[in-house]
């Protein structure tokens, strides 16, 4: 990773009131993704399959960024290449990230490992570590139906905002560590500069 790819880290400063920048953090599903800020989460839940999935989830995501100043997106998991879904998810994927690029929304693409490091302190962390995790650092329930997603997507948009300088939560090198993994955006939001 180059110094132009991660320009805002370091950034030490406290948020001024009503200045925070809105992150947003995508656990793309095609049954159930994930989409949280620092301090709520949801779960996106179409009913339908195909092509009509991918518009609604599409819609749905560009509804909920339309005001981010940055989304963090978690990236492919190459080891799930196999799964049954996997074109169809890369699909929405590509969807997504290029509706972001095409609205000139800065975003990032974390790694599921740094995603779970962030949150853990290790990037190999089960789905119900990240989860407690979420809940004890950064006190979002992430409860019932889409739980471990809506639990990925705070880990993701916490990583995001602490990378803009404005962290959720004082957290140790074990954890932010996780930041120098992550393909952040080349240009800082204004939010950040």
């Amino acid at each position: 990773m180059t110094a132009t790819q991660t320009p805002a880290a370091g950034m030490t400063r406290l948020p001024a009131a009503g200045t925070k920048p809105l992150v947003i953090g995508l656990d793309l599903s095609l049954t159930s993704t994930g989409i949280a800020g620092v301090d709520w989460a949801d779960q996106l839940k179409p009913r339908n399959k195909g092509h009509r999935r991918l518009s609604w989830l599409r819609m749905e995501i560009f509804d909920r960024t339309k005001a981010a100043d940055l989304v963090v997106v978690e990236g492919p998991s190459y080891g799930h290449g196999a799964l049954a879904g996997h074109h169809e998810l890369a699909g929405l994927w590509w969807l997504i990230t290029h509706d972001l690029w095409r609205r000139d929304l800065p975003y990032a693409v974390c790694p599921p490992a740094q995603r779970a490091m962030y949150a853990t302190g290790k990037g190999n962390a089960s789905k119900g570590e990240v989860r407690d995790g979420v809940q004890r650092l950064f006190g979002v329930e992430c409860e019932g139906a889409g739980r471990y997603d809506k639990a990925d997507a705070v880990s993701l948009a916490c990583l995001g905002a602490a990378w803009l300088g404005y962290p959720a939560a004082d957290l140790p090198a074990t954890h932010t560590r996780a930041l120098n993994g992550v393909a952040w955006p080349n240009t800082i939001p204004a939010v950040a500069a």
